[in-house]
């Protein structure tokens, strides 16, 4: 399967880690006293969320794993994490206004299924053990995430010739197993500038994060973490 623009670990994989719909869908809900389990400025996880997303969560990892108290501990952890980090792009999008539309999307599905063979699409997702309308969700979401990270990093990183040079070098300047020079695209410039944008834009997600999520107040509802934390 084809993605584009992966910028970290939580984007599109046909295994769905997390199981929430981007800011404006009808089935985010915006709730108040304990019923959330995570709040992110107007953005919200209840408890029902993460218990789905976690049930999906599962599927990805071995059985072992769910299996041991401690190891599901850290399971339950990092998809908490995963989701305070979603919480806070879906905030920053909100800022921007930044959207995905229906119509965003199916462009998106039209796109990824052309990568496969007829029927391909629909075993990887039986394969997975995932439902068309799951995995959907979880596109839009990555889309939204995407335009988020193409705007403030992708659209602003500064490729120079000495970078351009390097990277042909690397990647295109030796010669093949048979001693024949590699072949390359007739766009190959294009194609370069393209990579290391997307390489730069990795590179600084992480400390990106780190400084804008000190402009929004995350809120986690202790008791009914601490109660799904302990539970197996």
């Amino acid at each position: 399967m084809k993605t584009k623009h992966v910028y970290m670990s939580i984007f599109l994989k046909l295994t769905v880690l997390i199981y929430l719909c981007a800011p404006g869908c009808s089935d985010l809900k915006k709730v108040d006293g304990d019923l959330y389990l995570i709040r992110v400025g107007d953005e919200v996880v209840t408890v029902l969320d993460y218990n789905t997303a976690l049930e999906i969560a599962k599927t990805a990892y071995p059985h072992n794993v769910i299996q041991d108290p401690e190891a599901f501990k850290d399971v339950k952890l990092r998809l908490l994490n995963q989701m305070i980090e979603e919480l806070i792009l879906f905030a920053k999008a909100r800022e921007l206004n930044i959207v995905v539309t229906d119509e965003d999307v199916e462009a998106a599905v039209a796109g990824i299924k052309k990568d496969y063979p007829e029927g391909g699409f629909e075993d990887a997702l039986l394969e997975n053990a995932v439902s068309y309308n799951t995995w959907k969700k979880r596109l839009k979401v990555n889309l939204l995430m995407q335009r988020v990270i193409t705007e403030e990093l992708e659209d602003k990183v500064k490729i120079t010739t000495e970078d351009i040079a390097a990277y042909y070098q690397k990647h295109y300047g030796s010669k093949a197993a048979g001693g024949e020079p590699i072949d390359e695209p007739e766009n190959i410039t294009e194609i370069i500038i393209k990579n290391l944008r997307r390489q730069k834009a990795e590179e600084a997600y992480k400390p990106w994060l780190k400084k804008i999520q000190k402009d929004y107040t995350i809120e986690i509802n202790k008791e009914l973490w601490q109660k799904i934390f302990i539970e197996q």
